[in-house]
């Protein structure tokens, strides 16, 4: 019974994913936002909340280390999908395409998983009623880059979207919200039943209890980043795809900040063990790499792969491997 859980939630958020990438690009294209600006924003937002969700649950019940393994390390993930992305799509060159244009979001994302770091280091044993200064800095850090990311996304793109520019058969915005709001409600509905079934066959092939069985765990909670960030770079909106990844990354450390709202007992990023620093700092380093990597405009292929996206993926694999002997679990 639990594989045809798994199965069938697995298949439900590949559909909502894909839905998700064809009703955010026309959102994008009808209100003119343009489509980096709603994949860094609004798709990662909607990709990002099974884990916030996850986060909150762990929270709630006092693991603040899982909440925050969680998270850290979906940032990691985010940045191999980089180089999953390029080898998906090798012969269109996704990485060389989308350079300067996400300059700004892989900026800001570098800016907060540093925050978020330094604040778990420093424990700065300021409050504001329940909540940590350090929090609310970091979700106000967050609001202040999307109002930035509002301002600059057409300077950054160099193109303003126009009527004309939609292509015959694009949804209505009416249907477009609609549909967009739907396939978000069905990936936080089914991806609870989509990680309790995976945790259970992780138990059951005996590999609940080793790094390895909780990583697969991690990822699985990744389903729908994967699938709506290549649905996107299929429909050829490759700045809605490589904008979800760095987006996903801006709202995972906003909801570490606003797990702060439901932990009662005190601040919460001084309560997270001071060794997830390494999580959050090779996520850290995979997004600096992948900005730097969309910025130099590395010409030279090893292989199948962009210089850029191989490296990506070496360190994300050689990072899992760090962890896994510190027996640290993202």
């Amino acid at each position: 019974m639990v594989w045809i859980i798994f199965l069938v939630s697995a298949g439900i958020i590949v559909l909502a994913a894909v839905r998700l990438a064809e009703y955010g690009d026309a959102i994008a294209l009808r209100t003119g936002l343009g489509r980096l600006f709603v994949g860094v924003i609004l798709i990662a937002a909607a990709t990002s909340l099974p884990e916030v969700l996850t986060t909150v649950n762990a929270i709630t019940q006092g693991e603040a280390n899982l909440a925050a393994g969680n998270l850290l390390g979906s940032n990691m993930f985010n940045m191999a999908l980089l180089a999953i992305l390029d080898l998906a799509f090798r012969k269109r060159r996704i990485l060389r395409n989308a350079a300067l244009k996400h300059a700004l979001s892989g900026s800001l994302a570098v800016l907060l998983i540093g925050l978020v770091t330094f604040f778990i280091l420093a424990d700065i044993p300021w409050r504001i009623g329940w909540v940590g200064g350090d929090s609310l800095v970091i979700m106000l850090g967050y609001l202040l880059a999307v109002r930035l990311l509002q301002r600059h996304q057409h300077v950054a793109s160099g193109v303003t979207i126009t009527a004309e520019e939609i292509p015959p058969g694009t949804p209505s915005l009416g249907i477009a919200l609609f549909g967009f709001g739907l396939a978000t409600a069905a990936l936080v509905y089914v991806t609870p039943w989509l990680v309790r079934s995976s945790a259970e066959i992780a138990i059951i092939t005996g590999l609940g209890s080793t790094f390895i069985g909780t990583t697969l765990v991690a990822l699985v909670t990744s389903l729908p980043e994967l699938v709506t960030t290549v649905s996107a770079a299929r429909l050829g909106a490759d700045d809605m795809a490589i904008g979800n990844l760095f987006g996903s990354n801006l709202f995972n450390m906003f909801a570490l900040g606003l797990g702060d709202l439901f932990y009662t007992s005190g601040r919460f990023l001084g309560v997270i063990d001071p060794a997830f620093v390494l999580v959050g700092l090779l996520g850290l380093i995979l997004t600096a790499l992948a900005l730097v990597g969309n910025l130099i405009r590395l010409e030279r292929r090893w292989g199948m792969l962009e210089a850029d996206a191989l490296l990506i993926g070496v360190i994300y694999l050689a990072g899992l491997w760090l962890l896994y002997q510190r027996g640290i679990t993202p």
